[in-house]
């Protein structure tokens, strides 16, 4: 089953430019505090360059934000396969990002306020041991309008996938020396028919 994150994504990542740029105003505002404790520093001055830089900052982190938003999340696909979660992701170096359900320990539900507020979400895939992130997950399937049914399913395949390979692991061990016996005696039997022929 092939999944695309939802426009909503694109949505939820102009809304946290916004705060971004909200929050740089409001620092840019405590700021003007230090004219006032210092008389030596000219107001004008001081207020000119200081609004002078912080809209620059804004707008270069629009102009280099954006494109790039738009394109990670315009070429973020994943794939639900009966053994295996695959993500495919990237802008100039492509990744595909294969999660085997046999590693895979528990899906993590994230919604956050921005999450709930345009009603999508997010499932985190936990593996035993393998993530190399420091955000101690594997995988992240964003922008999801039916989170909930797909968290769901995800659980029910994991179930499915844990008791398979539980099948796999209770079957009898068989005997590698007999085996090997086995396999010798089909050799002398070959060399026998060879003679024979």
């Amino acid at each position: 089953m092939e999944i695309r994150p939802d426009k909503k994504l694109i949505t939820k990542s102009w809304l946290t430019l916004i705060t971004i740029s909200i929050v740089i105003v409001l620092f840019a505002l405590l700021l003007l505090i230090i004219p006032a404790l210092d008389s030596d520093i000219a107001f004008s001055q001081f207020t000119y360059y200081l609004w002078l830089i912080i809209i620059g900052v804004i707008l270069l982190m629009w102009v280099i934000t954006v494109p790039i938003m738009i394109l990670w999340i315009k070429n973020l696909t994943y794939f639900i396969e009966d053994d295996k979660i695959v993500i495919k992701k990237g802008i100039l170096t492509k990744v595909k990002q294969n999660i085997p359900f046999r590693m895979i320990t528990d899906f993590m539900l994230e919604r956050t306020l921005y999450d709930r507020w345009l009603g999508i979400g997010s499932i985190k895939i936990q593996t035993a041991g393998q993530t190399q992130n420091a955000t101690g997950y594997e995988g992240k399937l964003s922008g999801l309008i039916n989170w909930d049914e797909l968290h769901e399913k995800l659980r029910s395949d994991l179930s499915e996938a844990r008791s398979s390979s539980k099948e796999i692991a209770d079957l009898p061990k068989v005997n590698e020396g007999a085996l090997e016996n086995i396999l010798i005696e089909l050799k002398k039997i070959s060399n026998i028919l060879e003679k024979g022929e």
